[in-house]
C-alpha cells in the first residue's frame, strides 16, 4: 500500500480570503437584479381613494371573486380595469380579516409597461436613472417605499408581462405573522 503525503496548496488565510471574495461577489449579483427602492414623499396610506384597512362589505363597485376565510379577493365590476389611464389585464383587491391591504395589477406589453412606469413615477416619485441604479436584464424590478405603503413592479421583458403590488406595510406584517408562508 502506497500512501501519499497530503499537500495543501492554499494557506487557511488564503482560503478564507477567497471565500470572502466569493460571498461579496454573490451579494453584488443579488443587489444588481433590482433597483433600489424610491422613498414615497407623500404616502397616500391606501390605493387611489381607498384607505388601507377599509372594509369592503359596503363597496358597491367590487365583486368578491375568492373567499378563503381570512383572505378575500375582489375585482372591480367595471371592465376593463385601468391603472391611471392605462388598461390592464387584471386588478385584484385583497382583504385580510375584512381589512383592505393589497392590490395586485397584472398587465402585458412594453407600451403598457412604459405608460405604467410614467404613472407610478408621477404618483410615487421618480426613479433614480443613474447608471447602475436601474435593473437590467430580462427581469426588471422597481420599488417605492413609504411609511404606510409599498409599491413593487416586476416586469419580464422576454414574456412582455408585468405585475405590480400595492401593499399596506402594516397589514402585510400581520399577514406574515398570522399566515403560512405559502399564502403569498
Amino acid at each position: 500500500m502506497i500512501t501519499l503525503p497530503i499537500r495543501r496548496n492554499d494557506h487557511p488565510r488564503t482560503l478564507l480570503r477567497n471565500q470572502a471574495g466569493l460571498f461579496a461577489g454573490l451579494v453584488l449579483c443579488l443587489i444588481s437584479e433590482s433597483a433600489p427602492a424610491v422613498p414615497i414623499a407623500d404616502d397616500p396610506n391606501g390605493f387611489e381613494d381607498i384607505p388601507w384597512g377599509a372594509t369592503f362589505s359596503d363597496h358597491a363597485r367590487f365583486v368578491k371573486t375568492e373567499d378563503t376565510g381570512r383572505l378575500q379577493t375582489y375585482e372591480l365590476k367595471e371592465q376593463p380595469p385601468r391603472l391611471g389611464t392605462t388598461p390592464v389585464d387584471s386588478m385584484r383587491f385583497t382583504t385580510f380579516q375584512n381589512r383592505f391591504g393589497r392590490v395586485t395589477v397584472r398587465y402585458s406589453g412594453a407600451a403598457a409597461h412604459e405608460a405604467l412606469l410614467i404613472y407610478l413615477q408621477s404618483t410615487y416619485g421618480p426613479l433614480d436613472r443613474t447608471p447602475g441604479q436601474i435593473a437590467v436584464g430580462p427581469v426588471k424590478v422597481y420599488a417605492w417605499h413609504g411609511v404606510h405603503t409599498e409599491v413593487t413592479l416586476r416586469f419580464e421583458s422576454t414574456l412582455d408581462r408585468g405585475i405590480i403590488f400595492f401593499e399596506s406595510r402594516t397589514l402585510r406584517e400581520r399577514w406574515s405573522e398570522e399566515s403560512p408562508s405559502t399564502v403569498f
